[in-house]
């Protein structure tokens, strides 16, 4: 069967001229049908796929990804097939052109049509026969105002289902190509046999554009430690799907300070060493008896409160690597001094790299505190299933009024987040109350 070779033009696209072509989706060998895109084209308003005109296989590619092009400018030779081409065009005579198109053929016009097949040109009638395909107004992208595809991409989505807001694209300038939503369409598969996992994807958001901070200076490039590897992702989920509020307050602490340093000479006989957190722990161990909400994680249909009878307060530590959050067990049943050489035995595991998995496991509510190192505020992070958390900054002596003059106190700055969806407001004002309370006199701990 005899083949010819046609030349596949820019076709009309409207007012625009050297128009960049940012992805050539044939390459020499590929068989093509009618319609199938050959190229995309993107101007600053919109993205637009040029399909072929007719099928055939492609022979030479006659421009390069990057380059501009206008309408008429050659881009691919294909080779065709005679019959196929005859076929085409008698499918294309049985459908009916708009009021501006010719009475239909008579057999004298189809046999002078069938004479015109025999030449070695371009069949200009078929190219023509297809409508160009248009640009949508100035300022919205061809098909969709937001994701980034070509029209045979978006089309390909629409038949899987696949939601193009929900998708990164990789290819040139963000754009979404067909390997990304079977990405897309895999990883979502995958989250269904996974429930747990699908809710903490965070997908839809777009990413940070990638920055070459070479082009500035000199630069260069630290990896991350593994505790930061591991972290990074557990707080990047923690933060996308908890509402987090932070209420901030403080505390007077000066009596709790003066009682703290009368126990120094004791727990230096044990080589212990009493802290201001100690109390802390303690006291918000009191505060999550009198309001169990806080000592709750929320069931993952959402639809329910798992409350917890057991008191183990985290502890996020400060080490070479980055930060962990070992966990102190049934914290209501220890002293003071207990909880102090276990804390500090804690500690020290931590920062020697020697934490099991279970010591960082089981945490009813965590603490983060820079109280040795300063700040007046901050906003903790939740460490989910957990449904709060408390930041402690350093105490510092102030002048406060107590009705008479002004006096100097110790205020400690206290930070609680919460997640809302199971913490409201006012709760949380009254557990912080009720803390705050315990804190400014120790002795109500004893009650």
């Amino acid at each position: 069967m005899a083949t010819r070779q046609a030349t596949i033009t820019v076709p009309d696209i409207g007012n625009f001229s050297e128009v960049e072509i940012i992805d050539i989706l044939v390459q020499p060998g590929d068989s093509v049908s009618a319609e199938d895109a050959l190229i995309t084209l993107e101007s600053d308003k919109a993205t637009m796929d040029i399909p072929s005109p007719f099928s055939g296989t492609v022979k030479e590619l006659l421009i390069s990804e990057g380059s501009h092009v206008s309408q008429g400018v050659p881009i691919i030779i294909m080779e065709t097939r005679e019959e196929s081409d005859k076929n085409q065009e008698e499918e294309s005579q049985s459908t009916p052109e708009p009021d501006s198109s010719p009475p239909p053929s008579t057999d004298s016009d189809d046999n002078k049509e069938r004479d015109a097949d025999e030449d070695h040109s371009p069949p200009p009638a078929m190219l023509k026969r297809r409508p160009p395909p248009t640009l949508p107004p100035p300022g919205q992208k061809a098909g969709v105002s937001t994701p980034h595809a070509s029209p045979s991409v978006r089309k390909f989505a629409r038949e899987l289902g696949a939601d193009l807001n929900g998708i990164r694209g990789t290819g040139a300038k963000g754009r979404i190509l067909k390997q990304d939503i079977e990405n897309f369409i895999r990883t979502s598969l995958s989250q269904e046999s996974h429930p747990g996992e699908a809710t903490h994807s965070g997908k839809g958001i777009p990413q940070i554009p990638e920055v070459d901070f070479s082009q500035f200076g000199e630069i260069e490039t630290s990896p991350l430690s593994r505790i930061k590897k591991l972290s990074g992702p557990h707080l990047h989920r923690a933060w996308l799907n908890v509402p987090h509020v932070t209420h901030h307050d403080e505390v007077d602490v000066t009596e709790m300070e003066a009682f703290r340093r009368s126990l120094k000479d004791e727990a230096g006989q044990q080589n212990l060493r009493i802290t201001p957190l100690l109390f802390v722990i303690k006291s918000l161990v009191a505060a999550m008896k009198t309001f169990p909400i806080f000592n709750a994680s929320l069931a993952r249909d959402g639809e329910s409160l798992i409350i917890k009878h057991y008191f183990h307060i985290g502890i996020a530590v400060d080490t070479p690597n980055g930060l962990v959050v070992p966990v102190l067990r049934d914290v209501d049943k220890k002293s003071i001094f207990e909880l102090a050489e276990e804390l500090g035995n804690l500690s020290g595991r931590a920062r020697d790299g020697k934490l099991s998995p279970a010591d960082l496991q089981g945490g009813c509510m965590s603490i983060s505190s820079l109280g040795g190192i300063g700040g007046s505020a901050f906003t903790p992070i939740i460490n989910v299933p957990e449904v709060a958390i408390l930041g402690v900054t350093r105490s510092r002596m102030q002048p406060i009024w107590n009705d008479d003059a002004f006096q100097p106190r110790l205020m400690m700055p206290l930070d609680l987040s919460y997640d809302h969806r199971v913490i409201d407001g006012a709760e949380a004002a009254r557990f912080m109350s009720h803390l705050s309370t315990t804190l400014s006199d120790p002795r109500r701990l004893l009650l």
